[in-house]
């Protein structure tokens, strides 16, 4: 590729596609260079440093979302729910760069857009804005947070458990739960909870303005 036929989206696709291959530890801007076919100071041309290359890769993250396909005009419920099975989506098929999308600011037009959006739809289902907010932090944190766990293990950390097996001696009640439940099957357990609390939380709110 030329330097002339560069572009930040093109660049940040490719940084996206090499960190899936090699992983964020061994990723550099040499490599990138490597794998566009250039210089890697042309790279340098569209962003200022690895941190601001790493921000457009969690945009490009973002925009992965089919936020279109999300109920926008339905309840506040359904939204929530089903965005946050569409980010965890999207994370699953990146382990790599899940921690790249967990520690920045998503900034991109189409974030913060989506963002105005849902919380537009939460104050539209009886939630105040600072509540929506809340609730709109607290759900992209369980997200996060569950996607974090299951890179963990996409990427080997399963393989150092010292969970005993079941002829060990040692084999106790919390292993013995941790045979039958799946390391991803909590997500919609933890998700229904937190929905719960928050359409509890709406409903206290209404009757508190009541009187």
């Amino acid at each position: 590729m030329s330097r002339a036929g560069l572009t930040r989206a093109k660049i940040a696709d490719a940084a996206l596609t090499l960190i899936d291959e090699i992983g964020i530890d061994a990723f550099s801007m040499r490599k990138l260079g490597q794998h566009l076919g250039v210089d890697p100071m042309a790279i340098y041309r569209h962003f200022q440093h690895r941190e601001d290359l790493f921000d457009a890769v969690a945009e490009l993250l973002f925009d992965h979302i089919d936020v279109n396909a999300l109920p926008w005009n339905g309840r506040w419920r359904d939204l929530a729910g089903q965005y946050c099975q569409a980010l965890l989506s999207v994370l699953q098929e990146h382990p790599h760069a899940v921690t790249t999308f967990a520690t920045r600011p998503i900034r991109s037009n189409s974030s913060i857009s989506s963002g105005v959006r849902m919380i537009e739809c939460f104050v539209a289902g009886g939630f105040s804005p600072e509540n929506s907010l809340r609730v709109a932090r607290s759900l992209r944190e369980l997200t996060i947070g569950h996607a974090l766990s299951l890179s963990a293990v996409q990427l080997g950390s399963q393989t150092r458990s010292r969970k005993p097996a079941p002829e060990d001696p040692n084999y106790n009640l919390l292993a013995k739960a941790a045979d039958s439940a799946g390391i991803d099957d909590h997500f919609d357990i933890a998700l229904t909870a937190m929905l719960d609390g928050f359409e509890n939380l709406r409903e206290s709110a209404a009757s508190a303005a009541a009187g």
